[in-house]
């Protein structure tokens, strides 16, 4: 079984995307800028921060952190949101999330700058991915797993995909993207009745369920590529992803560790976004 790597394909992206931004600079252009919005200090959130710190280090492009304490009131949030989002020096934000209930999650996604909304959380930027409209951006990790495979050498076009779980965030965007590049698509969830029948008719099968190691032999069908999307902790306290790797072994054809999989892409295709949305600015 092929592991592919995603730090291989992280770093093919950024490159790309330095390579880009060293030659704006060059022209006397700018650098692209990236805010991340954090309210509180989960750790979840500061991992992920922490890693796309690195990342806009590595290829050039410039940061900046907006963070606000637990109890902040919505109308101090809202009023810096509200600079940043009209800031003409910020080409993409990043809010991690959830926010806390009293700010209102809802107000903030339909008052983010779509232009500047890199990671997709605004219903503008997942109707563009539903219509096919290239000018939009789709959630990093969705956007991910599609980099994954085309860097892969995987053919997309007419395969039949299976993607476990329906999430905002991965599942229902993602299997957008795949219908976009002309694939037949099964979402299954909490409520599928054979989740077991829908995977092993599957020549791409994308785990995306958070459960830890969920996906064994018996989902797979064999010569089919399999994306862990998951991120657990199993019953020692080891990172794990929702498939069982060992399991599959000599069964798929490909599969995506974890971690080194589709987790080290994120933030590299976060990159691109911010490139791509600081380059559409200057085109405006």
């Amino acid at each position: 079984m092929n592991i592919i790597s995603g730090k291989e394909v992280a770093g093919h992206i950024s490159k790309r995307v330095k390579d880009r931004v060293d030659e704006l600079i060059k022209q006397g252009k700018r650098v692209p800028k990236l805010v991340i919005v954090r309210v509180g200090d989960r750790p979840d959130d500061l991992s992920y921060q922490r890693g796309a710190i690195k990342r806009m280090d590595m290829v050039g492009i410039a940061h900046e952190e907006l963070w606000f304490e637990e109890n902040v009131s919505i109308e101090t949030f809202f009023e810096k949101f509200d600079e940043i989002n009209k800031d003409d020096g910020v080409d993409g934000i990043l809010v991690l999330r959830p926010l806390p209930k009293h700010l209102d999650e809802d107000r903030l996604i339909r008052t983010i700058n779509q232009a500047k909304d890199v990671d997709a959380i605004s219903p503008s930027s997942l109707g563009k991915i539903m219509i096919g409209d290239k000018n939009g951006f789709a959630p990093c990790t969705a956007a991910g797993v599609i980099e994954i495979l085309k860097y892969a050498g995987v053919e997309i076009s007419g395969k039949k995909v299976t993607i476990v779980g329906r999430s905002n965030v991965v599942g229902r965007p993602l299997a957008l993207l795949f219908i976009g590049l002309d694939a037949t698509v099964t979402v299954c969830h909490s409520r599928t009745k054979d989740v077991k029948e829908a995977c092993k008719n599957a020549e791409i099968l994308v785990a995306s369920c958070g459960k830890a190691r969920f996906i064994n032999k018996e989902y797979v069908a064999n010569g089919a590529v399999v994306i862990d999307v998951g991120i657990n902790l199993d019953e020692e306290g080891k990172l794990c992803g929702d498939v069982d790797t060992a399991s599959i072994e000599g069964i798929a054809a490909a599969s995506t560790p974890v971690p080194g999989g589709v987790g080290a892409v994120t933030t590299s295709v976060l990159a691109s976004h911010v490139l791509c949305a600081y380059e559409n600015a200057l085109k405006a």
